[in-house]
């Protein structure tokens, strides 16, 4: 056959089928890099060794409004800062901000953006909490058979060996244990304890059933290194567990201690390597809510673990004025496909204390996944989930038995998990009709659009 021109065929020039692509499809390849942190006053002068120095975010984390207004020094008006400052004393969860985390923000407009909405709480933007909220709204006390372990699923368990983290989230459904006490919520302790931890694995060596263990917390990212190997060798030695998670906010607010922390991210590697030989799974569960979390440092840090052969899946949480448009998430799934991070779930706001002005509705979350879903690989594409308020644990969306959106009650069932049971999720009352907010306030009144929204449910089933 006779040599052709790569655009040419035997019949003719290639037509193209698609026209050529708007370069700003591809925005999700330019990463924040350079010294970004020196537009912060307090870091003017901090080089790059020193910023990318885990001991030194550390120990330069912000907990306190004075410390925050230090760091800034002029960057925000005195208002905005008496506004945190009042916010701080109204957190259900303690605060707690990396210098990192804290060069990313857009302090010359604060209130708009998506990481300190997260992260700094502004009394001004607070909302009261819905009529049906409980401090563990995910019931997971009541699935814990020992301290610090739940055991819901039948062939998975959560094991919480500590309650720290390097940065504490405003949204984080385990603000019932997770940080210091807050005016707000004295803490379950779940501090890191041996004795504890031994229990734990004796109930998971006990249960022939358990195959799956995700560690989590608090934080993965604060175990010590030997710590994160004791536990993992234990684990890994039972014959019943063939796959582990690490779970960890940490490459999401401090990527640089996979890049500096030598004996951490080594010890993480000879248990995923010794996994590998067992041929059991250990991965690493990270947490990125939005796109402008993710920068050069973030991609340094995860093609460290890639060369290591670490698979490391993402958790998102939807949350309103930080991701709950179909342009930013699927922004934020194809950032993390570019730096080799699998997009795994992102999960409808859980009911958590003091963050209601976060929490979307189900219908928002339907919507988003809609358009995200065929903008990449399917494998890349997350599963949006309901993390069924009451132990039902995570549940598609979508599966609803019933879903009321005037009054914003959805139904769901989790026949594997919970047989027989119904769990039931409540949209934020902020996005309800004044009429439907009304009936919410009455209590007799709420009670019979749950009981109506439940026999409907029941009737759809039958």
């Amino acid at each position: 056959m006779q040599n052709l021109p790569l655009n040419v065929l035997d019949n003719g020039p290639i037509v193209p089928k698609k026209p050529p692509v708007d370069p700003a499809s591809l925005v999700h390849r330019d990463l924040l890099s350079g010294p970004f942190w020196q537009r912060i006053p307090a870091y003017a002068s901090v080089d790059e060794a020193t910023f990318l120095d885990h001991n030194w975010q550390a120990k330069n984390t912000i907990t306190k409004a004075s410390k925050l207004l230090d760091a800034l020094q002029g960057l925000v008006s005195p208002e905005f800062y008496r506004d945190v400052e009042e916010g701080f004393t109204k957190a259900p969860m303690s605060v707690r901000v990396s210098p990192y985390l804290l060069s990313l923000i857009d302090w010359s407009a604060p209130y708009e953006d998506p990481l300190r909405i997260q992260f700094i709480p502004a009394a001004s933007r607070l909302i009261p909490n819905h009529p049906k909220l409980t401090l563990d709204s995910l019931h997971e006390q009541e699935d814990a058979p020992v301290p610090g372990l739940t055991h819901r699923y039948a062939d998975k368990a959560l094991f919480l060996p500590l309650d720290t983290c390097p940065v504490y989230c405003r949204f984080c459904t385990r603000s019932y244990a997770v940080g210091v006490d807050t005016e707000e919520v004295e803490k379950v302790s779940l501090k890191a304890n041996e004795a504890r931890w031994k229990q734990a694995f004796a109930y998971i060596a006990s249960r022939p059933e358990l195959e799956d263990i995700v560690i989590s917390g608090g934080d993965a990212y604060q175990l010590r290194a030997q710590q994160l190997e004791e536990i993992g060798n234990a684990l890994l030695d039972m014959p019943n567990v063939r796959r582990m998670r690490f779970a960890s906010k940490g490459p999401a607010v401090m990527p640089m201690k996979l890049i500096t922390d030598d004996a951490w991210f080594d010890a993480l590697s000879r248990i995923v390597e010794r996994g590998r030989k067992l041929h059991k799974e250990v991965v690493l569960h990270t947490h990125f809510n939005h796109p402008n979390e993710i920068t050069e440092i973030t991609k340094r840090a995860m093609d460290k673990l890639m060369e290591r052969g670490i698979t490391v899946r993402n958790q998102t949480v939807l949350q309103r004025g930080v991701n709950d448009s179909p342009e930013t998430m699927t922004l934020l799934v194809k950032r993390l496909g570019h730096v080799n991070v699998h997009p795994y779930y992102v999960y409808l706001h859980d009911l958590v204390h003091g963050v209601e002005d976060l929490r979307t509705s189900l219908d928002t979350a339907l919507f988003i996944e809609k358009h995200v879903r065929g903008s990449t690989a399917g494998f890349n594409t997350p599963m949006f989930v309901v993390d069924a308020p009451g132990g039902g644990g995570k549940r598609d969306a979508h599966s609803y038995e019933y879903y009321n959106r005037e009054t914003g009650i959805s139904v769901y069932t989790a026949p594997s998990v919970k047989q027989g049971q119904y769990f039931l999720y409540f949209d934020p009352l902020h996005q309800l009709s004044t009429v439907i907010q009304r009936r919410w306030q009455d209590p007799v009144d709420a009670e019979r659009m749950v009981t109506a929204a439940l026999e409907n449910a029941r009737a759809y089933l039958r």
